[in-house]
């Protein structure tokens, strides 16, 4: 799952939330130099990666893409499924997804101090092009895969996914609600069971 799904599962626990956030950009043990509440939150990013990388559903989804986008497969499935949730964000929330953005930005900027460098970029990134919100779109979509094809050392056209994502989309999203249902159960018991740093 990507940046929606991350912060909307870490939603309201604001620790949790930003630890989610920087996950990505915080390698190996070096999470044990952050405060208890972030460090939860890094160790369950990592643990939704984990749920996700080896759920068959997920695993099922990537085949329609795994042939032309190769390793990128599984980041694509990570937007779409995002993409499912903000278009959808009204079945999984009490609040619009417009609140939910403009919370999550208002939270992750008050605790910028502590953002990796590579964390500091992409959240400036994130806020100036809406992000959030954007994944509720196609359009959206299309340019945070234009975006990601840009950043990516290789120049590997992402964005040219959208023509199988279109074909696909009854399936993939037949795949995703169970799927997504299962992952919230799994980060229910992280909550209630949650490893020690």
């Amino acid at each position: 799952m990507n940046y929606l799904a991350h912060l909307y599962l870490s939603y309201p626990d604001h620790g949790l939330m930003v630890g989610n956030f920087i996950a990505d950009a915080v390698k190996g043990d070096r999470y044990r130099d952050f405060p208890e509440q972030i460090k939860q939150g890094i160790l369950m990013h990592r643990s939704i990666d984990d749920f996700t990388d080896h759920h068959p559903l997920v695993l099922d989804s990537k085949k329609y893409f795994s042939k032309e986008f190769d390793k990128y497969s599984g980041v694509l499935i990570d937007i779409y499924f995002d993409y499912f949730l903000a278009r959808d964000f009204a079945l999984y929330s009490d609040i619009s997804l417009p609140t939910f953005a403009a919370n999550t930005y208002t939270i992750l900027t008050n605790h910028k101090a502590i953002f990796p460098e590579r964390s500091t970029y992409f959240f400036e990134y994130m806020i100036k092009e809406n992000i959030l919100e954007q994944y509720a779109k196609l359009d959206g979509i299309k340019r945070v895969l234009h975006g990601m094809t840009h950043r990516i050392k290789k120049l590997f056209p992402l964005y040219d996914s959208l023509s199988t994502f279109k074909d696909k989309q009854e399936f993939l999203h037949n795949n995703f609600v169970p799927f997504f249902e299962e992952l919230k159960l799994h980060i229910a018991h992280f909550r209630q069971n949650r490893p020690s740093g």
